[in-house]
């Protein structure tokens, strides 16, 4: 089996999260990103508890474009401390792993 690496945020607006998706494709960094439907999150920011709704991003990436990504994703983001969270995961079936890979060729 192959392996992928899938990336996940969230950001505050569908807009942002539209953007970071296509940034990402369009340049290759990531093989395809889906962004997914609204979540309320709950958390500790700046010694209160706050809850928002936010949209999550999912990036499929090959293991070597991920540090790329990541770099990206951090620049564009519009949180002061971003969620950015990689996976590193074996596929099941090598040809997807191996259209990731292809698809994030610059």
């Amino acid at each position: 089996m192959d392996q992928i690496c899938v990336v996940t945020t969230v950001v505050d607006a569908r807009s942002v999260a539209d953007v970071l998706a296509a940034a990402a494709v369009a340049g290759r960094l990531a093989a395809c990103a889906q962004v997914g439907g609204q979540v309320d999150s709950t958390y500790w920011w700046r010694s209160g508890v706050e809850t928002s709704t936010e949209w999550s991003v999912q990036f499929k990436t090959a293991p070597d474009r991920l540090a790329a990504l990541v770099d990206q994703i951090r620049a564009s983001h519009p949180y002061e401390v971003p969620e950015i969270l990689v996976s590193r995961v074996e596929c099941g079936d090598p040809g997807y792993a191996a259209w990731v890979h292809d698809h994030t060729r610059p």
